[in-house]
């Protein structure tokens, strides 16, 4: 374990934040000075002062913003609210504050845990919310679970769309967006092997590394290239002194974030370059573009260990899913005894990171599943965050889900009817008490040269970095 890592980053962290909190305060006086804020000069000193606040992480999740969605011609107020909680996530609901005239299918998403928060698929929710009842998995930081509260390992996170699903009850739909496709897919098996009255009517499975013997990309031969001792070795490390998980062993999101943003440096450095000038010159529709894409892109969450090394362990170096190895909690996990859920695999043709034929190996490993029963959609022109984010979602993908889960929908079931009694919590007061029931946790922030190319996000292409180091290897989003 690299025991260094953490604290050092968190105390550099720590140094910078006084800088960047007196560049915001510039910024504010600025904009409250318009004589001199919006000159020539006044608008570099505001461009300046922008990129040296925004060049920070945040280990903060930051705010859903879906306040209001347009279902059946009219817009409804959403309000999230917390269907189910645990330590290490909230199950929270985008309830409609006016329910629409038909009740909609109910669709679990299952977000990834890679090093971002689940407001990283704002836009692959607000998109279902017109014609879906959403619900989605919001992982917590680990850096602020408390040691006590045990161990999370890819067996926990099985358990957790297994609990979640049968939370919302018989006849919903699941929705896995990359590295939670493989877990998704074992839950569904394990529940088929158990033929449990919850199992979802439909699973989307969404640029996943189901199998990544296949079209292997350049992210997966990193994961192979060094024995799982090497990762634990170098880059796993322990929350330091002063937040809830203190001593918790994670591989930190600063790390993760690090890693591949040194991938694509020129790129990362040319958005940066290219707000500053669009900032500087007075046209701010870009530089807003950019500036909204890192302000996501920076909030970054822990992994926990045990986590990551499984994962990395099963899904890319022993392939255990694909060669009939997988096990949780010491059952086989047998895709071939899912009969009654429908599948749906998608994949992006420009993915270097889930490269073509990875999801799709699901559709085979899922042989008992009647034809009809199977979807396969490849998206040409889009990359990896294309699959689930930009327009072509919107246009081209989204409607293929729409319709393999109205079409799989059980109109017959009646909802809730074999399902847990669901007392929502607003989702501010179950943030509270999480909050409370945690040491205060310091804004951590670091400040940073470089960052993820917002051009990944501007066509929808969202095509990956060309270059890669091993510390990149992670559960991927």
């Amino acid at each position: 374990m690299n025991l260094f890592a953490y604290p050092t980053y968190q105390a550099f962290a720590d140094t910078m934040l006084p800088m960047r909190h007196g560049a915001a305060l510039i910024n504010h006086s600025l904009d409250a000075w318009p004589a001199f804020g919006d000159t020539s000069h006044g608008r570099s000193i505001r461009a300046g002062c922008e990129l040296l606040t925004l060049a920070g992480l945040t280990p903060v999740r930051p705010p859903f913003g879906i306040d209001s969605v347009v279902t059946e011609g009219k817009s409804v107020a959403v309000v999230e609210e917390v269907a189910a909680h645990t330590p290490f996530c909230s199950l929270v609901h985008f309830r409609k504050a006016t329910p629409p005239s038909v009740p909609q299918p109910r669709v679990l998403v299952i977000a990834p845990m890679s090093g971002h928060f689940a407001t990283l698929l704002r836009g692959t929710v607000r998109t279902m919310l017109t014609e879906h009842d959403v619900y989605i998995t919001d992982w917590h930081n680990p850096r602020d679970v408390p040691l006590s509260r045990g161990r999370f390992g890819f067996d926990e996170f099985v358990q957790h769309v297994i609990d979640f699903t049968e939370t919302i009850g018989p006849g919903s739909h699941l929705l896995a967006v990359c590295q939670p496709t493989v877990a998704a897919l074992a839950a569904v098996a394990l529940m088929a092997a158990d033929d449990h009255p919850a199992q979802p009517a439909s699973m989307t499975l969404m640029a996943g590394p189901l199998d990544t013997r296949i079209n292997p990309t350049r992210v997966n031969d990193l994961a192979k290239s060094k024995p799982i001792e090497w990762f634990e070795q170098n880059l796993i490390s322990a929350v330091p002194f002063g937040f809830a998980g203190a001593h918790r062993r994670v591989y930190p999101g600063f790390m993760q974030l690090t890693a591949f943003m040194a991938m694509n440096l020129n790129r990362h450095l040319d958005s940066f370059e290219t707000m500053y000038y669009e900032r500087a010159k007075g046209d701010p529709a870009k530089a807003d573009t950019i500036h909204t894409f890192y302000e996501e892109y920076f909030a970054t969450m822990d992994l926990t260990a045990d986590f990551y090394l499984e994962t990395v362990d099963t899904v890319f170096q022993r392939h255990a899913l694909p060669l009939h190895a997988l096990e949780v909690q010491g059952r086989l996990v047998e895709p071939s005894k899912i009969r009654r859920t429908a599948l749906l695999t998608v994949e992006g043709e420009k993915d270097d990171i889930c490269a073509v034929g990875q999801t799709l190996a699901a559709q085979d490993m899922c042989d008992k599943l009647r034809p009809y029963l199977k979807t396969h959609h490849v998206q040409t022109g889009v990359g990896h965050y294309g699959v689930f984010n930009g327009h072509r979602w919107e246009r081209q993908i989204y409607p293929r889900v729409r319709a393999v889960i109205y079409d799989n929908e059980p109109r017959a079931v009646l909802v809730g009817s074999h399902a847990r009694t669901i007392r929502p919590v607003p989702a501010a007061a179950a943030a509270a008490a999480e909050i409370a029931a945690a040491a205060p946790a310091a804004t951590a922030v670091v400040d940073v040269e470089v960052d993820l190319a917002v051009t990944a996000g501007s066509d929808g292409s969202g095509a990956a970095p060309s270059e890669g180091s091993a510390s990149a290897i992670k559960p991927q989003t």
